[in-house]
């Protein structure tokens, strides 16, 4: 893959044209550091009825894009209308070291509190020392771990739930 010339990132909405992209970017990133899940087709549907394009924002560089994240209602109750979840980033690996991942949590985060969410959260594994870093530098706390919740590879590892005030 050709390194991006840019760093003019734009962040916009997903739209239904944006599956093939999205599928790229998630096909390309899937690594066991930070999936639970085997590696799906690379022609795996990314929309359906628990995917639609709304909770997607995508990172462009140049035009193409590098990245996208996915924020929802965490659980789908009114007493918990107000959490929203982070489950899924990705970023390209040629498009890595511009801050993008960052740009699209933050960017997640003022969609949530436009749409009067109060509160982030998202689940990473715990051998999942860079995009935990990120989280950090988010504003992003350890909420609890759930101990040896997944087996990948032979290893058990945890499950590190973490979240953030929207204010």
């Amino acid at each position: 893959m050709a390194a991006m010339p840019s760093d003019d990132v734009i962040i916009r909405p997903a739209r239904v044209e944006d599956e093939r992209a999205i599928r790229a970017v998630d096909h390309a990133t899937w690594s066991p550091l930070s999936e639970v899940a085997p590696r799906g087709p690379a022609d795996a549907p990314v929309f359906d009825e628990a995917h639609d394009p709304g909770q997607y924002l995508l990172a462009e560089l140049d035009g193409r894009v590098v990245g996208y994240v996915r924020q929802v209602r965490e659980i789908p109750l009114p007493s918990n209308a107000h959490v929203r979840q982070i489950q899924g980033l990705g970023v390209l690996p040629a498009a890595r070291g511009r801050r993008i991942g960052e740009a699209l949590v933050a960017a997640a985060c003022a969609a949530a509190r436009a749409e009067g969410a109060r509160r982030m959260t998202l689940r990473v594994l715990a051998h999942n020392a860079p995009a935990r870093r990120l989280y950090e530098r988010a504003g992003f706390t350890v909420l609890g771990v759930l101990p040896e919740h997944f087996l990948l590879d032979g290893d058990y590892v945890d499950d590190v739930w973490m979240g953030r005030a929207l204010d």
